[in-house]
Protein backbone atom coordinates (compact mmCIF):
# COMPACT_ATOMS: atom_id res chain seq x y z
CA UNK A 1 0.00 0.00 0.00
CA UNK A 2 0.86 3.49 -0.79
CA UNK A 3 2.32 5.84 2.02
CA UNK A 4 0.17 9.11 2.91
CA UNK A 5 0.80 10.58 5.85
CA UNK A 6 4.76 10.73 7.64
CA UNK A 7 4.38 10.93 11.50
CA UNK A 8 5.96 13.70 13.74
CA UNK A 9 8.39 12.65 17.36
CA UNK A 10 4.75 13.95 19.18
CA UNK A 11 2.27 11.98 17.12
CA UNK A 12 4.09 8.66 17.35
CA UNK A 13 4.62 9.49 20.86
CA UNK A 14 0.93 10.29 21.91
CA UNK A 15 0.01 6.44 23.43
CA UNK A 16 2.45 6.70 25.83
CA UNK A 17 1.09 10.16 27.20
CA UNK A 18 -1.09 9.16 30.52
CA UNK A 19 -3.88 10.44 29.53
CA UNK A 20 -3.88 10.30 25.15
CA UNK A 21 -5.44 12.56 23.11
CA UNK A 22 -8.21 10.00 21.68
CA UNK A 23 -8.47 12.11 18.37
CA UNK A 24 -4.72 10.98 17.66
CA UNK A 25 -5.29 7.61 18.58
CA UNK A 26 -8.28 6.92 16.37
CA UNK A 27 -6.62 8.59 13.58
CA UNK A 28 -3.41 6.03 14.55
CA UNK A 29 -5.84 3.05 14.13
CA UNK A 30 -7.86 4.01 11.15
CA UNK A 31 -4.08 4.93 9.03
CA UNK A 32 -2.35 2.63 10.05
CA UNK A 33 -1.98 1.02 6.78
CA UNK A 34 -0.15 4.36 4.69
CA UNK A 35 1.63 5.79 7.59
CA UNK A 36 5.44 6.29 7.22
CA UNK A 37 8.21 7.57 9.78
CA UNK A 38 11.21 9.30 9.03
CA UNK A 39 14.54 8.50 9.81
CA UNK A 40 15.18 11.63 11.95
CA UNK A 41 12.15 10.72 13.95
CA UNK A 42 13.37 7.32 15.20
CA UNK A 43 16.59 8.81 15.39
CA UNK A 44 14.84 11.14 18.57
CA UNK A 45 12.52 8.24 19.82
CA UNK A 46 15.44 5.71 20.17
CA UNK A 47 17.62 8.65 21.76
CA UNK A 48 15.10 9.91 23.98
CA UNK A 49 14.64 6.56 25.14
CA UNK A 50 18.30 5.97 25.98
CA UNK A 51 18.75 8.71 27.68
CA UNK A 52 16.20 7.79 30.11
CA UNK A 53 17.76 5.74 33.25
CA UNK A 54 17.01 2.34 33.63
CA UNK A 55 13.59 1.96 34.71
CA UNK A 56 9.85 0.96 34.40
CA UNK A 57 9.31 3.82 31.85
CA UNK A 58 11.80 3.34 29.71
CA UNK A 59 11.00 -0.09 29.52
CA UNK A 60 7.85 0.62 28.76
CA UNK A 61 8.93 3.02 26.23
CA UNK A 62 11.66 0.59 24.81
CA UNK A 63 8.87 -2.42 24.48
CA UNK A 64 6.21 0.31 22.58
CA UNK A 65 9.19 1.14 19.78
CA UNK A 66 10.73 -2.21 19.30
CA UNK A 67 7.44 -4.36 19.02
CA UNK A 68 4.88 -1.72 18.28
CA UNK A 69 6.69 1.61 15.62
CA UNK A 70 8.73 -0.30 14.49
CA UNK A 71 6.78 -3.13 13.92
CA UNK A 72 4.23 -1.16 12.37
CA UNK A 73 5.62 1.24 10.31
CA UNK A 74 8.52 2.07 7.67
CA UNK A 75 11.18 4.29 8.92
CA UNK A 76 12.05 6.28 5.31
CA UNK A 77 15.96 7.25 4.89
CA UNK A 78 16.55 10.68 4.65
CA UNK A 79 18.75 9.95 1.47
CA UNK A 80 20.20 12.18 -1.59
CA UNK A 81 16.75 13.89 -2.88
CA UNK A 82 15.67 14.71 0.48
CA UNK A 83 19.38 16.60 1.44
CA UNK A 84 19.08 18.59 -1.90
CA UNK A 85 15.88 19.27 -0.65
CA UNK A 86 16.53 20.18 2.46
CA UNK A 87 19.90 22.06 1.58
CA UNK A 88 18.01 24.70 -0.74
CA UNK A 89 14.96 25.24 1.52
CA UNK A 90 17.52 25.70 4.83
CA UNK A 91 19.41 28.33 2.70
CA UNK A 92 15.98 30.08 1.37
CA UNK A 93 14.84 30.13 4.91
CA UNK A 94 18.60 31.01 6.50
CA UNK A 95 18.54 33.92 3.66
CA UNK A 96 15.13 35.21 5.12
CA UNK A 97 16.30 35.45 8.74
CA UNK A 98 14.18 32.15 9.52
CA UNK A 99 17.19 29.35 10.27
CA UNK A 100 15.11 25.95 10.94
CA UNK A 101 16.31 23.44 13.33
CA UNK A 102 18.83 20.70 11.29
CA UNK A 103 16.27 17.81 12.38
CA UNK A 104 13.29 19.65 11.28
CA UNK A 105 14.45 20.01 7.83
CA UNK A 106 15.13 16.99 7.50
CA UNK A 107 11.52 15.63 8.59
CA UNK A 108 10.10 18.12 6.23
CA UNK A 109 12.36 17.54 3.41
CA UNK A 110 11.69 13.27 4.00
CA UNK A 111 8.17 14.36 3.85
CA UNK A 112 7.98 16.61 0.78
CA UNK A 113 10.51 14.44 -1.20
CA UNK A 114 8.11 11.43 -0.85
CA UNK A 115 5.30 13.47 -1.78
CA UNK A 116 3.29 12.48 1.92
CA UNK A 117 1.41 14.56 4.45
CA UNK A 118 3.48 15.18 7.91
CA UNK A 119 1.41 15.03 10.82
CA UNK A 120 2.53 17.04 13.82
CA UNK A 121 0.93 18.69 16.79
CA UNK A 122 4.19 21.43 16.01
CA UNK A 123 3.04 23.20 13.37
CA UNK A 124 4.89 26.42 14.04
CA UNK A 125 8.02 24.34 13.92
CA UNK A 126 7.32 23.31 9.73
CA UNK A 127 4.84 26.01 8.65
CA UNK A 128 7.69 27.92 6.54
CA UNK A 129 8.50 25.46 4.80
CA UNK A 130 7.49 25.58 1.15
CA UNK A 131 4.72 23.75 -0.13
CA UNK A 132 4.45 21.01 2.93
CA UNK A 133 1.31 19.70 3.55
CA UNK A 134 0.46 19.33 6.89
CA UNK A 135 -2.34 18.28 9.64
CA UNK A 136 -3.07 18.02 13.35
CA UNK A 137 -4.57 15.11 14.58
CA UNK A 138 -4.72 16.54 17.97
CA UNK A 139 -6.63 20.08 17.36
CA UNK A 140 -9.95 18.57 16.31
CA UNK A 141 -12.43 15.79 17.23
CA UNK A 142 -13.36 16.22 13.48
CA UNK A 143 -10.54 14.69 10.52
CA UNK A 144 -8.76 17.74 9.78
CA UNK A 145 -7.94 18.48 6.27
CA UNK A 146 -4.11 18.93 4.35
CA UNK A 147 -3.20 21.87 3.52
CA UNK A 148 -0.16 23.43 1.67
CA UNK A 149 1.71 26.49 3.06
CA UNK A 150 3.16 29.05 0.63
CA UNK A 151 6.64 29.95 0.43
CA UNK A 152 7.51 32.72 3.35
Amino acid sequence: MTHRYLLDTNIISEPLRPEPNTEVLRQLRENEDVIALAAPVWHELVHGAQLLEQSKKRRTIEHYLANVVRSSFPILPYDELAADWHASERARLTKAGLTPTFVDGQIAAITRTNDLILITANRRDFERFSDLAMEDWSATPTAPSATRLANV
